[in-house]
């Protein structure tokens, strides 16, 4: 069964625990061996240099072992807790302080079989080692040293001590190890425990509010309790929701704005087209009502050419094509265009004769249309016989340009929401066959898809006024 996160994070973190004391232990284990055998062999030394010190008094070097010799090397091994005896130099016994020799004069140490290396080494300078002899069931630490007459070797000396096993020390050190950290080590995965749910909550409820975004659900947040490389993912996650969940609010409300739009054109060219067909619109009113037929097959296109110019400058996919032109041409250009909407509304046109003369580098096509579209929507809500005033002026790094126009204006609390797509300010004309609601959104993309931008001021039944700020080549 596949671990969760946290319990793959806890069991790898206790195994590396585990095997981090273990391996601790075993140092140990190696460290107390070679410090206990250390001192074994400083203290079989110290008792072999004593009894060969005495030795040397006791027998006059003469080579012979007296009484009073072995009554020394009986009350040192007993005091050492030691085997301790002596052998000639071909390793047969001589003397033992065991009290089975000194009754018998033989012992369990007659049949010690001492190897011929061991022998050879002892007599030569010194052996240290572990060694069973032959006749010890357990290993044993030896320490043979020669007991010199004069200048020559006459025996040798075996001090023997019990050799710890390594399993054996290995169980006494974790038993002492145990019985002190068992406390410590307890905390230390109290500890851990916590620690791993505390650090693998918040992917966990990420994971949940993941799962709950897949299924549309996008209300989750995750709750930020650090400032740590987690906290700043929970940030990021939080705000990755928050994008997402304003873009499927505009893709719920893009949606229900386009059918809208497209729906109103499509119910009046059906209903028109329906009244033909069945002869309730009459013969002579037949053109008359073609005609707005047509005018809404045009809107339906301009329309459709809105959004997909907007989901291509939007996408990426639309490659800019700057060319150098003149900006004053180019918006005399397009008020001339207007020329007749603007007779029949009586419009009073202010400032074109005080514009000048702006080169600038851009994509002539979708600023032509930018300013296509600001002029068209200030002709449309100018009111009767109202005025339009054009304002131009350039320094070394920009272009501004505002178009201002009488009217009702704007309200205050609708200002930040008419460069969204397919908002109206006059709810009343939803269905105004002139407007789609793209046209200003349209505008801010263009100026920022060529590094500039576009704001309004307005005063309700007074003015409204557009400036746009464009980049001049350097």
């Amino acid at each position: 069964m596949r671990l969760k996160l946290f319990k793959k994070y806890f069991l790898a973190t206790v195994a590396i625990v585990v095997f981090s004391l273990a391996v601790l232990l075993m140092i140990l284990s190696i460290v107390f061996n070679s410090y206990l055998s250390n001192s074994k062999y400083k203290s079989m030394q110290k008792t072999t240099e004593t009894i060969i010190n005495f030795y040397e008094l006791s027998n006059n070097n003469s080579g012979q072992l007296n009484g009073g010799f072995y009554y020394i090397v009986s009350n040192l091994g007993y005091a050492g807790d030691l085997d301790i005896f002596v052998t000639d130099l071909n390793g047969k016994l001589k003397l033992c302080a065991c009290e089975e020799w000194r009754e018998n004069g033989v012992c369990t140490h007659s049949s010690v079989k001492i190897s011929e290396k061991i022998l050879k080494k002892a007599v030569s300078e010194k052996y240290w080692g572990v060694d069973t002899l032959g006749s010890y069931s357990n290993p044993q630490n030896i320490l043979a040293t020669p007991i010199v007459s004069g200048s020559k070797a006459v025996g040798v000396i075996f001090t023997v001590s019990e050799a710890l096993p390594i399993k054996s020390l290995l169980i006494t050190v974790l038993k002492i190890f145990a019985l002190s950290a068992i406390a410590p080590i307890i905390i230390m995965f109290i500890a851990l425990y916590i620690m791993t749910y505390r650090m693998t909550k918040p992917l966990k409820l990420m994971s949940d509010a993941a799962k709950a975004m897949a299924r549309g659900d996008f209300s989750k947040r995750i709750p930020v309790t650090s400032d740590d490389e987690i906290g700043e993912l929970a940030v990021s996650f939080n705000q990755m929701t928050n994008s997402l969940t304003q873009l499927e609010g505009m893709r719920r409300s893009f949606v229900a704005n386009v059918s809208h739009e497209l729906k109103t054109p499509m119910t009046t060219i059906g209903g028109f087209i329906d009244g033909i067909i069945d002869g309730t619109i009459e013969a002579e009113k037949q053109s008359y009502y073609l005609n707005i037929v047509s005018e809404e097959v045009k809107r339906l296109s301009r329309m459709v050419q809105s959004m997909l110019s907007l989901s291509k400058l939007e996408s990426g996919q639309f490659i800019l094509k700057p060319e150098k032109f003149d900006f004053k041409e180019m918006l005399l250009s397009v008020v001339i265009s207007q020329e007749q909407r603007i007779e029949k509304k009586n419009i009073n046109v202010n400032g074109l004769d005080e514009i000048f003369t702006v080169v600038v580098n851009a994509d002539r096509d979708l600023i032509y249309q930018a300013v296509y579209n600001l002029v068209d929507n200030a002709i449309k809500f100018v009111n009767e016989e109202g005025t339009i005033s054009f304002y131009l002026k350039s320094d070394s790094k920009k272009l501004i340009f505002e178009i201002a126009n009488t009217g009702k204006g704007i309200p205050a609390e609708e200002l930040r929401f008419i460069f969204e797509r397919f908002y109206k300010v006059d709810k009343s004309r939803s269905a105004n066959k002139n407007s789609a609601g793209l046209g200003l959104y349209l505008v801010k993309t263009i100026l920022h898809a060529h590094g500039g931008k576009i704001s309004v001021k307005s005063r309700e039944n007074e003015f409204t006024t557009f400036k746009i700020v464009l980049p001049l080549p350097k």
